[in-house]
């Protein structure tokens, strides 16, 4: 390919529009175009590194035994409706009505598609395991698509799932896909991490991601320097922390005017703030009140106390609801609320002693709380967020966090599918049983911009080989001049009948020019034809990463070339 062919619109202003690097530098870089909030053209160059994904994902899928097929991206509602998930994707499910007036919803995922596909043709366990992949695109509705490709509306997505006759043979397809993953983010040459993670509107027991390693990323991850664990900040379990033993005083109100916050109660009665109590309100999707509790140096994790009170979604509760329960804002503890108020717990907290917490009045707390006495009936479970420095629940060395980009993510899902779906197997011995399933996504899109936001400089991108658009680009300094433009076909041809993906830039542009552009889309490799090139056949070569530059005799440069592309 030659530049003054390639339709790369390059960009020297930032959109306004662009808020992260990777949306700011894809669009200078001429990779896409937006077409609507959060729905996006990709241009040649974005094509080639979503295609070298894709093509690592489908070798790896195709090594593990998955076999890819394409299943429609319109979907009928009634197979959504037999599983619940119809009303509980909500808004974020595109919807449709044919002319027959028939709801059908724009893939957002394809758990029950392919569910129903495996139901009507496998009977017996003679045709398991099973493993099932596409790549295609996705569509959700997000409220506010933002940060280019990381959040949008449409993106493109592989999606394997599992089909097994039992719990041992769905985890050993979940490990053959977490081997699988690790070595697809390896060959895209990213630096990564598999956390542990919760999961989600997908359900199942067990998941983990993998994150993309970027400090734009969106995602917290804590990890253990000591062993192997890691997680999200939404599912890192957390161990009580236990109070120092102390004689218990009793229960006593205090007046505290004003004093509404956990910072102006502490301050107020000369307390430290982890003595004190935090209380959250929260409102279900059912409109049910859920109290939490944390001490008062923590915070709650959203995330946990919607599995514990099993909701599926929370907001901050409305005033007036906190009072229909006894309660009252800024000043709220379990103690005398209404009974069957749902009231959850840190455990942390229950291992308090002659703490402060409010009184459910106006201007009044507690103090000399011991919550094992006196919070009674609450749901006890850890609820809190994890924080940096914070004992790791494997080996208490303190945990270390650092905030990257989810790329993919591995999923056991057990029967949950197969049963609302009716989706059996004959076994062994003849019984019927629920298929036993899995399912493991890669965001192929997601992760040509995860790439970018870990891979930068001032100048432009700076790719992975793997993933890089092409792989080298020939500059000649001058290409209006022929002993120039002649020498850099020459080394571009040679370049490429040795296997390397290589463009031409032969525009009659500046050099400045060409060399501005060859850093911001972030070539790995640049060879340089100047006049030195054509006086005495010195060859520059140039590495992107590091931009170390080295001068090589015509017979030597190409073999330099490929052994600096090979560490890139």
């Amino acid at each position: 390919m030659r530049t003054s062919q390639l339709y790369a619109p390059t960009l020297r202003e930032t959109p306004a529009e662009a808020e992260v690097v990777s949306h700011k530098l894809m669009l200078r870089a001429g990779m896409i175009r937006k077409a609507a909030g959060g729905v996006y053209t990709y241009l040649p160059l974005a094509w080639r590194t979503l295609r070298k994904i894709e093509q690592i994902v489908r070798e790896e899928m195709d090594a593990a035994d998955g076999q890819e097929i394409a299943m429609p991206i319109l979907q009928p509602a009634d197979i959504w409706q037999e599983t619940g998930r119809w009303a509980v994707y909500g808004e974020e499910m595109f919807r449709v009505k044919d002319r027959h007036d028939r709801d059908f919803c724009l893939g957002p995922t394809h758990e029950e598609m392919v569910t129903t596909l495996v139901r009507d043709e496998v009977r017996s366990y003679k045709q398991l395991p099973l493993l099932l992949y596409q790549i295609q695109n996705k569509y959700r509705d997000e409220i506010r698509p933002r940060f280019g490709l990381m959040r949008g509306r449409e993106f493109i997505m592989k999606d394997l799932y599992s089909f097994d006759k039992d719990e041992a043979g769905m985890n050993e397809s979940y490990q053959k896909m977490y081997d699988a993953y690790t070595r697809v983010f390896t060959r895209c040459g990213l630096k990564f991490r598999p956390v542990e993670a919760d999961n989600g509107a997908i359900g199942g027991a067990h998941s983990h991601e993998f994150t993309v390693l970027a400090e734009s990323g969106e995602s917290n991850i804590v990890y253990c320097p000591k062993c192997d664990y890691a997680a999200s900040d939404e599912k890192a379990e957390l161990k009580t922390i236990e109070a120092p033993a102390e004689e218990l005083r009793p229960l006593e109100k205090a007046a505290t005017p004003g004093a509404h916050t956990i910072e102006l109660v502490a301050d107020y009665l000369r307390v430290p703030v982890e003595k004190t109590i935090k209380a959250v309100a929260y409102q279900t999707e059912k409109d049910e009140v859920v109290l939490a509790f944390v001490r008062g140096d923590h915070e709650v994790n959203e995330v946990k106390l919607q599995n514990a009170v099993g909701a599926i979604a929370l907001r901050m509760a409305e005033d007036a609801a906190i009072r229909a329960t006894g309660g009252e804002p800024g000043f709220m503890s379990p103690i005398g609320v209404k009974e069957g108020t749902k009231v959850v717990v840190d455990a942390t907290v229950m291992a308090m002693k002659n703490a402060v917490a409010g009184a459910n009045e106006a201007d009044v707390h507690y103090i000399n709380v011991t919550p094992a006495r006196d919070f009674a009936g609450a749901l006890v479970t850890d609820i809190r967020l994890v924080k940096e420095g914070d004992p790791c629940p494997r080996c208490g060395e303190p945990l270390k966090m650092t905030r990257g980009i989810e790329a993919g993510q591995v999923f056991t899902l057990g029967t949950k599918y197969s049963e609302a779906l009716h989706a059996t197997f004959l076994d062994e011995n003849g019984k019927e049983k629920p298929l036993v399933m899995g399912c493991y996504g890669i965001g192929v899109s997601r992760t040509m911009a995860a790439a970018i936001e870990q891979g930068n400089d001032k100048d432009g991108i700076i790719w992975p080989r793997a993933i890089a658009p092409f792989e080298a680009v020939v500059v000649p300094v001058n290409a209006k001049e022929p002993a120039q433009l002649s020498l850099a076909e020459k080394v571009y041809e040679e370049m490429k009948a040795a296997g390397i993906d290589v463009l031409l830039d032969d525009r009659k542009e500046r050099a400045g020019v060409k060399f501005k552009d060859a850093d911001l889309i972030g070539y790995p490799l640049r060879v340089t034809i100047g006049p030195k090139a054509v006086e005495s056949g010195v060859i520059e070569l140039r590495v992107r990463r590091t931009g170390e530059k080295e001068e090589c005799r015509p017979e030597d440069y190409l073999a330099r070339a490929k052994a600096l592309l090979e560490t890139l």
